[in-house]
């Protein structure tokens, strides 16, 4: 890649090409749990946090009512930081000279003015929409009026479409650009090596952070593989991707196939939809959707959603388990560069194949992410066969920041009726026979989604036909559950 085409790709700040395509979609912004006072304490008596987000700086807070917002966080009076406002319960003031500002961003008071000042009526702080899915807030930062001031819809995703029960969502910082991120989350080939097991395959089940170790639907000889078998002894798969349906809806599948003999071959299924998506499977009955936001140009956070086709989930021990490396309020990673990531080489040489943990291989991606840099020189790279999904998705990226210069319209970005249309996506890992591979992780799909308890109540439809997204509104209540 050129140095002029990786500042393009990478650059996604206010006024940036980039930044322009990016501000055409639904970011996460926040999850809920963020204003839980179990979590964060300060939320009992200030729900108000800053918040960063494509470069922007921001303040998001609940009013009494319930209601969320996010302003821009500079005062419009002198830009002062509203991270300091006094909150009021019905708006927030700025400490500087009392100016006031209701949930949608109007100025209510400019006290210093005094009797029958009118400036208020003529000053208004920018406010952007907000929507709630899954636990989490979405924002749109699109522009106020012309192309780009309409939000699309989500997408009918499983992830959206879940009961509270179903799902989870959780949040980690990166400090590294967004694409890096999301590439990560697109290369199949990494697996094999990244997250290799040297030991002994055992076959926890759903242990968090070892769910390589889990064992794929399907067996070989009577014996049902774990995924870090599968991973060690078939390292070099076929990669295919292929855009799903309409390509302007922006999703594409990826199909990873590993030959574990001349009869069986190994399935992996998992999408991405543009701009940074990807839906993958955890175990047999749950499958997660991440998210890799920007942050800046130099920090992302990614956003993972959990959901069940089985049981409910445990949102308790999930959060826990999570916790053990991330550090609250601002859900930063507890390992890094400053402490090698946890880097021992004992366990190199004995255990993993990259000597940073079992226990959460989060942190393997997150080191691959980090160590290239906080902005990855793509101008130094010598990519592969195995890179293809990457190389196909840069494509596709650098046509969308073309097609919105020109003025259109890029991918993944839905009216409603192609929102309700995008349903699943359908995701797996199975071992099948070599002639039926395809029939086989079609039917695995089918299953899974036939025995979802919360798919039979909703009458909701399979993953290939239509569906709807009930999405919950901005206002909601101050006591949102959070297990």
């Amino acid at each position: 890649m050129q140095a002029a085409q990786n500042e393009l790709v990478t650059r996604i700040g206010p006024g940036t090409p980039c930044g322009e395509l990016l501000r055409r979609y639904w970011h996460p912004v926040a999850l809920l749990d963020e204003f839980e006072p179990r979590l964060d304490p300060a939320m009992a008596t200030r729900p108000l946090k800053a918040v960063r987000l494509l470069g922007q700086d921001l303040v998001l807070w609940r009013n009494a009512e319930g209601r969320y917002s996010l302003l821009d966080r500079d005062c419009p009076h002198r830009g002062a930081d509203l991270k300091y406002a006094r909150h009021e319960g019905d708006g927030v003031r700025c400490p500087f000279h009392g100016w006031k500002f209701a949930a949608d961003g109007r100025c209510l008071e400019t006290p210093a003015e005094g009797a029958g000042s009118t400036l208020c009526q003529r000053v208004r702080q920018r406010s952007y929409p907000l929507r709630q899915a899954a636990g989490v807030l979405f924002a749109y930062l699109g522009a106020e009026a012309g192309p780009g001031s309409t939000p699309p819809e989500l997408p009918a995703f499983d992830c959206f479409a879940a009961p509270a029960t179903h799902s989870f969502a959780f949040k980690g910082l990166w400090r590294c650009n967004w694409l890096q991120a999301f590439e990560v989350g697109i290369d199949p080939a990494h697996a094999s090596f990244l997250h290799r097991m040297l030991d002994e395959d055992t076959d926890p089940g759903h242990t968090y952070g070892r769910q390589f170790r889990g064992a794929s639907i399907g067996e070989v000889d009577g014996e049902r593989w774990p995924m870090t078998r599968v991973l060690r002894e078939c390292h070099s798969p076929e990669i295919r991707h292929e855009a799903l349906g309409d390509k302007a809806a922006g999703l594409t599948r990826l199909t990873t196939l590993r030959i574990v003999n001349e009869r069986l071959t190994h399935v992996r299924v998992t999408n991405a939809l543009f701009p940074y998506t990807f839906v993958i499977p955890l175990s047999e009955t749950v499958t997660i959707t991440q998210m890799h936001v920007p942050v800046d140009d130099r920090h992302t956070y990614w956003y993972s959603f959990f959901t069940s086709f089985d049981a409910p989930l445990d949102k308790e021990t999930m959060r826990h388990q999570r916790l053990v490396n991330t550090q609250l309020p601002d859900y930063l990673p507890k390992k890094g560069r400053d402490n090698d990531w946890g880097y021992s080489a004992e366990e190199q040489a004995t255990r993993t194949y990259l000597g940073m943990g079992e226990a959460d291989i989060n942190v393997h991606d997150q080191w691959a992410c980090e160590s290239m840099g906080a902005i990855q020189d793509r101008t130094r790279e010598h990519l592969g066969t195995s890179d293809k999904v990457i190389m196909a998705n840069r494509r596709v990226l650098l046509a969308a920041i073309e097609t919105v210069q020109a003025g259109g319209t890029p991918p993944g970005v839905l009216d409603a009726a192609a929102a309700a249309a995008l349903t699943g996506p359908d995701t797996i890992d199975c071992i099948a026979p070599a002639g039926r591979w395809e029939t086989t992780w079609r039917e695995g799909c089918a299953a899974k989604r036939g025995r979802a308890p919360w798919l039979q109540r909703s009458g909701a439809p399979a993953a290939d036909g239509p569906g709807a997204l009930t999405v919950v509104p901005t206002v909601v209540p101050t006591d949102v559950p959070t297990a």
